[in-house]
């Protein structure tokens, strides 16, 4: 198993690992999508011993109250089935995490199920007078500071790219 940050030669695998996981193309269309207009501020993969894609991690830019603070989002993440269960999630979004860090970033969000993302270090954005523009989503809305200062005098709502708009 190898995880790294992709290359262009593996998006047709993590195009067929996003189909796979999610039974559509929601969020294969939305990786192309945001890969095809510079919006992919990371994407890393988990390969198998024969270079195929199992698992993926994509960041992109947000934004709040309409500020660019050298924030992303996280989503989607994807484990091909046969390989659930063994800590790949974990060690993709840590991959992903530690990298952003290196980078600079200074938060990270995600919508997503907090028994999983805690795990991970991401703790209720709400606690901080933060939410995103999906209703009823206020107890999923996750944040993972990187930075000490992160979170200093910042509140409001958290802007995805439109990409993130559409329906799945």
């Amino acid at each position: 198993m190898l995880i790294r940050v992709e290359i262009p030669i593996d998006a047709p695998g993590i195009d067929a690992l996003l189909r796979r996981s999610f039974n559509g193309n929601g969020e294969a269309d939305l990786v192309k999508d945001l890969r095809e207009d510079g919006l992919l501020t990371l994407g890393v993969v988990a390969t198998d011993d024969e270079g195929q894609v199992v698992g993926y991690a994509a960041f992109s830019p947000v934004a709040v109250e309409g500020e660019e603070l050298q924030w992303v989002g996280l989503a989607p993440l994807a484990v091909d089935e046969a390989y659930r269960g063994q800590g790949l999630a974990k060690q993709l979004v840590y991959e992903g995490l530690d990298s952003l860090n290196e980078f600079g970033y200074a938060a990270v969000v995600t919508l997503g199920e907090p028994a999983l993302y805690g795990r991970f270090g991401f703790v209720p954005a709400a606690q901080f007078d933060l939410r995103c523009a999906w209703p009823d989503t206020e107890v999923y809305f996750l944040i993972h500071p990187l930075a000490d200062d992160a979170l200093n005098g910042v509140s409001g709502l958290v802007e995805y790219h439109e990409h993130f708009n559409r329906e799945f």
